[in-house]
């Protein structure tokens, strides 16, 4: 089922599967801005909880038991349930005994969309329901198209940051074999280069001071997309080549280094204390 918000400017279309955007439509441009999963990638913007990618080891331990969780958690492969409201689509997931073997926590996960004009607000709020302190982490995975237009070059694109940035790119190797190292970085914009990622993997920021950046073709505008508050931003797209970009805001990120198995002691772990609530959000705008 699709529950839809609409006014004259733009259109939005959410799915209970992962509480996701199925498509945001610029009713102005007559514009689909979201990639559709319907390429090498099947994703379109998976939210990331209770883990950012996935350990070294693919399982992890939480006070010397041992479990495992597929890529990037529990949400994305989770049939949330929907409740259209008068002006927001709100999406809301409990623990069950599924998640309980995957991840030993009780927790309530809600997303809240809203539409204004052609800008959306995503609200999260997760509450730890259990009665234990809970580790996790949580990122965003949003899929621009690109190229959006016939005739358009994917390479013709840009990401450009809101102010000069001097920050730091994460050089890690996938295969574990060396350690995290950092290289410092001065941008106000990146042009899209499949190259760029296919050598990187994934390109990773930290320490950027933009709060939001803007997705151009050309110079021109063409998606506005918020970053405050996440101390981290991923650049990916798959190697087989497919028309997204996906811009990231994360908390944490996967495990990079082999021997952290302990859960609670990943970098980029948060802690949620029992009751305590987690809030945050961004905002996505075509231009």
């Amino acid at each position: 089922m699709a529950f839809v918000l609409e006014n004259d400017a733009a259109r939005l279309e959410c799915i209970e599967q992962g509480g996701e955007i199925q498509s945001f439509f610029d009713k102005e441009k007559q514009q689909e801005c979201m990639y559709q999963g319907n390429q090498a990638w099947t994703g379109k913007n998976p939210s990331l909880f209770p883990i950012i990618g996935n350990t070294a080891s693919k399982s992890y331990q939480i006070h010397g038991k041992t479990y495992a969780m597929k890529n990037h958690g529990l949400i994305r492969y989770a049939t949330l349930k929907g409740e259209q409201k008068e002006n927001s689509i709100v999406f809301t997931y409990q623990d069950n005994e599924e998640t309980l073997k995957q991840y030993p926590f009780h927790f309530h996960y809600e997303i809240e969309y809203t539409l204004n004009q052609k800008e959306i607000t995503i609200d999260y709020r997760i509450q730890n329901t259990s009665n234990e302190d809970m580790p996790f982490t949580f990122g965003l995975h949003p899929a621009f198209l690109v190229p959006q237009k016939e005739g358009e070059k994917f390479e013709d694109y840009s990401i450009d940051f809101e102010v000069e940035e001097n920050a730091s790119q994460m050089l890690f190797d996938p295969s574990f074999e060396k350690k995290i190292t950092y290289q410092d970085v001065c941008l106000k914009s990146w042009n899209l280069s499949r190259e760029d990622v296919d050598y990187y993997k994934t390109i990773i920021y930290k320490n950027l001071k933009s709060s939001y950046v803007t997705l151009s073709y050309k110079g021109q505008p063409r998606i506005k997309m918020s970053i405050a508050g996440f101390p981290l931003l991923a650049l990916w797209t798959i190697e087989t080549p497919s028309d997204f970009i996906c811009i990231e805001p994360w908390y944490g990120h996967a495990d990079f280094e082999k021997g952290i198995d302990d859960f609670y002691t990943r970098e980029g772990t948060m802690i949620l204390k029992p009751q305590e609530v987690f809030t945050t959000s961004y905002t996505i705008e075509a231009l």
